[in-house]
């Protein structure tokens, strides 16, 4: 089982040495429709925290050179907000840890100036103008101007299991953690997006939201998750089926674990996981991602001991960007992730029957796709 909501792995975990050295972000991610032309568009909010220990009234930007110099580690509220397909782009905002207001525990909030984030909330503004930008490449973003104001309602979570735990939570056993309060989400209300109002409601958002902290990032880095699903087999909508998967090459105790993924597909409201965590499951994870001059290809097969899951995904590069973060230590070793949510693709579900044989479950096809690969620079390892 896996769809098991908890909303205490939502807390602000900078705690400890990761408050010296470590991140703690919330992600959300979905559709809106143009009030003017009734063409849609897949948005994404993120509120990015880094090393609250070393943070002051101002923040304090891992990649401004004179930061370098010195040897300063990052610590700032990042609020990014931005978009995919046509001007796709990232829009970034920074607040120096003084300024922000926080409640840790659950029900966690933070808020600073205008942009709030909480369990059912989600409010806020980024600003960048284009000489802002070119002037400030610490600042990892483009130029473009975002407002929104949503209503979050978080229906089907990815529960990963005792990795993200408390006892492994207090020991920072792992580089990265990862948690899916809402991987399948419905977000209403609005947003503004370089002067154009998207409505955004439940029925039409494919909504996502999760989170991710730790010391450091995971390389290759693999995310995939769509809850826009249509069965091949009947020709019917799936309206209450949800896919997350990602992972890649977590570390625990500075032991790497190579080529190993997390994954679920919640299907018409039953549950397949195949998760490397729960090794009595048996669960195996094969994948190769492509890049070619067009699109990124993700071939992603997990199985376990009852059931097995092929899948093929694409996205076109020029529906997605490169997203920047920098690590807590300053550095910044992924310089090739590419980030979308215009993805598509195709799911098999079988059931094992016996040691050689499976029977189909379902054929899925998959659209509205929020997706994420990349890895290091080979200098950066």
């Amino acid at each position: 089982m896996f769809n098991i909501h908890d909303i205490r792995r939502d807390e602000f975990m900078l705690d400890g040495n990761f408050a010296e050295e470590g991140y703690d972000w919330w992600w959300h991610s979905f559709t809106g429709i143009s009030e003017k032309t009734g063409e849609e568009r897949a948005f994404f909010i993120e509120f990015f925290t880094c090393n609250p220990a070393h943070g002051s009234d101002k923040p304090v930007l891992g990649q401004l050179p004179e930061n370098v110099f010195a040897g300063k580690k990052p610590s700032y509220l990042m609020v990014k907000a931005g978009c995919w397909g046509k001007e796709a782009c990232q829009i970034h905002r920074f607040f120096g840890w003084d300024n922000v207001k926080l409640q840790r525990k659950a029900p966690f909030s933070i808020e600073a100036d205008d942009c709030y984030l909480s369990e059912t909330e989600l409010r806020g503004s980024v600003s960048v103008f284009d000489e802002e930008a070119e002037a400030h490449p610490e600042y990892l973003c483009e130029a473009g101007e975002m407002t929104w104001n949503l209503k979050v309602n978080k229906k089907v979570a990815f529960n990963v299991g005792y990795g993200a735990s408390k006892p492994f939570r207090d020991l920072k056993a792992f580089e990265m953690y990862w948690h899916a309060e809402g991987m399948k989400t419905g977000f209403s209300g609005y947003v503004y997006f370089n002067g154009v109002r998207y409505n955004v409601d439940e029925d039409t958002c494919y909504g996502y939201a999760d989170k991710n902290w730790g010391a450091d990032f995971t390389s290759p880095w693999i995310w995939l998750s769509s809850n826009c699903m249509t069965s091949n087999i009947t020709g019917k909508e799936l309206k209450n089926s949800v896919f997350d998967i990602g992972g890649g090459r977590p570390k625990a105790f500075g032991i790497p674990f190579d080529k190993k993924l997390l994954g679920a597909l919640y299907l018409e409201g039953l549950e397949y996981e195949f998760n490397f965590s729960k090794f009595w499951t048996l669960p195996r994870t094969r994948f190769k991602c492509e890049e070619t001059w067009d699109k990124i290809i993700w071939h992603v097969n997990m199985d376990n001991a009852t059931h097995l899951i092929r899948t093929k995904f694409t996205c076109k590069k020029e529906d997605m960007l490169l997203i920047n973060y920098e690590a807590p230590n300053g550095s910044k070793k992924h310089n090739r992730l590419w980030n979308g949510g215009n993805g598509e693709g195709r799911i098999l579900l079988y059931k094992k029957i016996g040691d050689d044989r499976l029977s189909l479950i379902d054929d899925i096809s998959v659209t509205h796709l929020g997706c994420e690969y990349g890895e290091y620079d080979k200098t950066s390892q």
